[in-house]
C-alpha cells in the first residue's frame, strides 16, 4: 500500500515538473525557435515586405561581405564599445564588491545605491545622459564653463565623444548588477583561507591576487561572458541616446540589423538582407563565445 501511494506521489510530482517547465519550453519555441526558422528561411530570398518573394541564393551573404561597409563599421564600433566599457565596468564592480563585502557601516545603503541604476528603464537613462551631455546647457558643459570658462562641447556631434558617452552610460547602468554577482562569489569563499594567509604573513594585496581572484574564477568567467555578450548585443541604449549618430559612427551590430528590419536605414526594409545579417552576427557572437570559453577554461577551475 505505501509503495502504491509513493508511486502515485512520484507520478504527480513528475506531471507537476513537466507542467512547470512546459511554460519555458513553449516560450522558447514561440520567441526563439520560430523567429530563428523565419530568419533562416528569408536569408535566401529577396523580400521588402511587399511584392513577390524572390529566391536569390547566397546573394544576401555576398552583399554582407562585399557590399556592406556600414555593417562592418558597426562591428568595429561594437567591439570598441564592448572592450572599452568592460575595462572600466568589471574592475569597478569587483573593487566595490570587495569593499562592500567587508563589515562597513552603511554598506546596505551603498549596495542599494549602486544597484539602483540597473533597475532604471533604458529610456530614463537615455534622457538623463542626454540632458547631462547636452551641447550648450547640459550639466557637464556647465561644469566645464565653471573651470575654464569655455563650454558648448558638442558631445553627440563627435563620434569619439558620443561613443564615450555611450560607454559611460552603459557602465553606470550595469556595474551595480555585476557587483552583486561578485559579492555572491566573495561570500562563498571560506574565511579560513584568509585567516591562514594572515598567519603566514600575507598582505591584503597578496590575499587578493592569491586567494580572492583564483577562488572567484567561475564567477568571473560567468560575469565577463554575460557582460561581453550583453555589450556586443547592445541595442536600446544606442537607439535612445544617439540613434547611431553622427553619420552612423556609433551604430552597433544590433542597431544596424534592427534598422534593416524595421526602418531600412531610410529606405524600405529588406528582410532577406537583414536575415543574412542576423546569421552573420550570430556566427560572430558564437566565435567570440567559443574563443572566450576556450581561453578561460583553465582559469575557471578551482583546485
Amino acid at each position: 500500500m505505501p509503495s502504491k501511494r509513493k508511486k502515485r506521489l512520484s507520478m504527480t510530482e513528475t506531471v507537476q515538473s513537466y507542467a512547470m517547465i512546459s511554460v519555458g519550453v513553449i516560450g522558447l519555441f514561440i520567441f526563439v525557435v520560430l523567429p530563428l526558422l523565419w530568419v533562416l528561411r528569408y536569408c535566401m530570398f529577396s523580400y521588402k515586405g511587399f511584392g513577390q518573394i524572390r529566391f536569390v541564393g547566397f546573394d544576401n551573404f555576398v552583399r554582407v561581405f562585399q557590399r556592406s561597409p556600414k555593417f562592418w563599421l558597426s562591428v568595429r564600433t561594437t567591439f570598441i564599445f564592448a572592450i572599452g566599457k568592460l575595462c572600466v565596468e568589471l574592475p569597478l564592480a569587483l573593487v566595490l564588491a570587495c569593499m562592500l563585502a567587508k563589515k562597513l557601516k552603511g554598506r546596505t545603503f551603498f549596495r542599494s545605491l549602486f544597484f539602483m541604476p540597473s533597475m532604471l528603464s533604458v529610456a530614463v537613462i537615455g534622457v538623463i545622459f542626454s540632458y547631462m551631455f547636452s551641447s550648450y546647457n547640459g550639466v557637464v558643459n556647465e561644469i566645464i564653463k565653471i573651470f575654464n570658462g569655455v563650454g558648448g562641447v558638442r558631445f553627440f556631434s563627435d563620434a569619439k565623444l558620443a561613443l564615450i558617452v555611450l560607454m559611460v552610460a552603459s557602465v553606470w547602468q550595469n556595474f551595480g548588477f555585476n557587483m552583486l554577482f561578485f559579492m555572491t562569489g566573495l561570500q562563498s569563499i571560506p574565511e579560513d583561507l584568509y585567516e591562514a594567509a594572515r598567519i603566514d604573513g600575507a598582505t591584503e594585496r597578496q590575499q587578493f591576487f592569491k586567494i580572492t581572484i583564483p577562488m572567484l574564477g567561475p564567477v568571473i568567467q560567468m560575469v565577463v561572458l554575460n557582460a561581453l555578450l550583453g555589450s556586443l548585443k547592445v541595442t536600446d541604449l544606442v537607439l535612445v541616446l544617439t540613434d547611431g549618430n553622427p553619420l552612423g559612427q556609433t551604430e552597433t551590430i544590433m542597431t544596424y540589423v534592427y534598422k534593416q528590419f524595421f526602418s531600412g536605414a531610410g529606405s524600405a526594409p529588406d528582410y532577406g538582407y537583414a536575415s543574412a545579417l542576423v546569421v552573420v552576427s550570430a556566427v560572430i557572437l558564437g566565435i567570440v563565445t567559443v574563443i572566450y570559453l576556450t581561453s578561460t577554461k583553465k582559469g575557471s577551475e578551482i583546485y
